[in-house]
């Protein structure tokens, strides 16, 4: 693996609309990264996502200005909808997509057979944390890139890619989650639809917003999720980040929303190997995106440029949590100062 800190590292940036995928490109992403619109990506939402016509415009329009383009086809088909999901490598082979993203192996080994010369990267809901993981999708299905499960320090970061041929994409900015990196068991138990199948957290049919005397309340599946002030801006229900009474208190009982920001890191993850940095966020509008690529395009740039004398300016971060879930950030597993 390239361990070389002046080795330019890709900034990979969401496009959950042919909008949000040129404001990526228009400021400064290296690529971008999009899905279908159906149950083949995960993030299967109402309103977002690509029909044919957009796809094949934004895939233009991201090549007339050089930037690659990556499909995520990221969830995990069932015995009986196989087809759809082949019948979806078959569309993005034809379409001349850069990479596709995907975590189930069976799709592996059909693209692989069916399209050997498709560059494949291994999905972060493939859960792959250790080397020997990640070199036995390279050896079995010739994966060029592993996007890394968001619980492991830096430290294993850089001991993972050592010893992996395997380029090492890790997500940089953008909303955490406390699951297997979308397996949602609790979104599951409470609407009965598996987020790698359905291709969402929360699915859009369960959720209601409802204006009661006690506030604005969010329920999914009829359960109440969070209740919301006047001058409190209610947010998309998802069971984890939710206020729950438990006991006397009302508080974030799982997670509290903040977002994952990782400025400070650039130096260490350029140190350890890392060729990308992913922006997570292909639910959030073109503003976001746009917002979100033109920061991290200017710091990445200044990088490049000061190497050991970078040092991340306030206003990146000040742009950075106007945007950020509870206008918070952390550096969530990477930094553990117990180890």
């Amino acid at each position: 693996m390239n361990t070389d800190p002046q080795r330019k590292i890709e900034l990979v940036c969401p496009a959950g609309g042919l909008p949000a995928l040129k404001a990526a490109v228009d400021n400064g992403a290296d690529c971008v990264y999009f899905g279908f619109k159906d149950a083949t990506n995960a993030r299967n939402f109402t309103g977002l996502n690509f029909d044919l016509a957009q796809i094949e415009e934004g895939i233009a329009y991201a090549h007339a200005h050089d930037r690659k383009v990556l499909l995520a086809l990221n969830t995990f088909p069932l015995a009986s909808n196989q087809s759809n999901w082949n019948a979806a490598v078959d569309r993005a082979a034809a379409l001349h997509v850069d990479a596709i993203i995907m975590a189930d192996p069976g799709l592996m080994a059909y693209t692989r057979h069916a399209h050997p010369d498709m560059r494949l990267h291994l999905s972060v809901q493939g859960s792959a944390t250790s080397y020997e993981a990640i070199n036995f999708y390279h050896e079995r299905f010739g994966i060029r890139r592993v996007v890394l499960p968001r619980v492991l320090s830096l430290a294993q970061v850089e001991q993972l890619a050592a010893n992996t041929p395997v380029e090492i994409e890790v997500f940089g900015f953008g909303g955490l989650c406390v699951m297997v990196e979308g397996r949602c068991a609790l979104s599951a138990y409470a609407t009965g639809k598996s987020p790698n199948c359905n291709g969402a957290c929360s699915p859009d049919q369960f959720v209601r917003w409802e204006q009661t005397p006690r506030g604005m309340e969010t329920r999914l599946n009829g359960i109440l999720i969070d209740r919301y002030a006047d001058d409190e801006r209610a947010g998309y229900p998802t069971l984890c980040k939710g206020r729950f009474a438990v006991k006397d208190e009302t508080y974030y009982a799982i997670e509290e929303p903040t977002s994952l920001n990782t400025l400070e890191l650039i130096p260490e993850l350029a140190r350890a190997g890392v060729a990308a940095i992913k922006i997570e966020g292909r639910q959030r509008n073109p503003a976001y995106v746009a917002q979100v690529t033109r920061v991290w395009r200017a710091a990445l740039d200044a990088f490049a440029s000061e190497q050991a004398r970078f040092s991340v300016r306030e206003a990146w971060m000040t742009e950075l949590n106007k945007v950020s879930e509870g206008q918070s950030h952390t550096l969530g597993a990477y930094y553990r100062p117990w180890k």
